[in-house]
């Protein structure tokens, strides 16, 4: 896909806010309960995100696959901002007492209500060189289909450059049909790591019909924005990705986030998207029920 530093489409922001794996003991604001999940996606859809990127934990802060728990703030962001678009994201996350298995998240295919988006994270890799984050092909495909059969949008997380050629195989397939959605995630160890050169060759393979975002964990977090913003992508923020707004001090909220990337794409001449065009870029209908 070719990048220029010109003409780019309206710039989408997500909203991470709860992840699969640090917690309000890393800093006191990260949302884990549905009111305070929702309430957080409300502040950050003020700010200008207009997609929000979801887990779910249960009442003692646990990652889960509980879709009950899903369904209240699924219903939650609708009935604060109804126009949001809703994103669940299918590795859930890593709990202490056991690791998800593949049918727990092919279950994510009977939300109800169902989400605008769901993630296909595309590919395997040993997440954070702790656990192997099991993608096996056959499960995406699977996996795939069912969001279509649902008229659910997906997006790849790619975590290293096989990823996107997993995808793009089954794009020569057939298997995947129409605009692609790429997730960048830069950082994680085990996955690509954080570089210019390393964005740059992600986003040279990709189709050019393609959309990305660039996802970065930890203290690169903002430069890879930036770069982002600059190269025509997407970007994503918030207490997922990171839990200090710089150096020494923690986020304060969500909007805090948020407003930071929008001033930025604002000072670099890139208009933020609304929610309607925001939907359009990503090919979804207004509203999913």
């Amino acid at each position: 896909m070719k990048t220029t530093l010109s003409n780019h489409e309206k710039l989408i922001i997500t909203c991470a806010t709860t992840g699969g794996l640090h917690g309000k003991e890393t800093n006191s604001i990260l949302p884990e309960q549905p009111e305070e999940i929702v309430l957080s996606m409300k502040e950050a859809f003020s700010s200008g995100a207009t997609v929000a990127h979801i887990h779910a934990r249960d009442k003692d802060g646990i990652v889960t696959e509980d879709l009950g728990i899903y369904r209240e703030i699924i219903q939650g962001i609708r009935e604060v901002c109804p126009e949001m678009i809703v994103q669940v994201g299918n590795g859930l996350g890593q709990r202490p007492d056991r690791q998800f298995t593949l049918k727990d998240r092919m279950n994510l295919l009977n939300l109800d209500p169902k989400p605008d988006m769901l993630t296909i994270n595309a590919g395997s890799f040993e997440f954070g060189r702790k656990y192997t984050f099991e993608n096996p092909y056959r499960f995406n495909k699977e996996f795939y289909q069912g969001c279509k059969e649902k008229d659910i949008e997906v997006e790849f997380e790619c975590y290293d450059l096989s990823h996107i050629y997993n995808v793009m195989d089954m794009a020569d397939k057939g298997i995947i049909e129409g605009k692609i959605h790429f997730s960048f995630v830069i950082g994680v160890p085990g996955g690509i790591q954080h570089s210019a050169e390393n964005l740059l060759r992600m986003i040279d393979i990709i189709p050019d019909n393609s959309s990305w975002q660039a996802v970065s964990i930890g203290r690169y977090h903002v430069p890879t924005l930036n770069l982002a913003i600059c190269l025509g992508g997407n970007i994503r923020t918030g207490t997922e990705d990171t839990i200090y707004y710089r150096k020494g001090e923690l986020v304060g909220s969500q909007s805090q986030l948020i407003e930071r990337a929008v001033r930025i794409a604002n000072e670099l001449d890139r208009e933020v998207a609304s929610t309607s065009e925001a939907r359009e870029l990503l090919g979804l209908s207004y509203i999913t029920t």
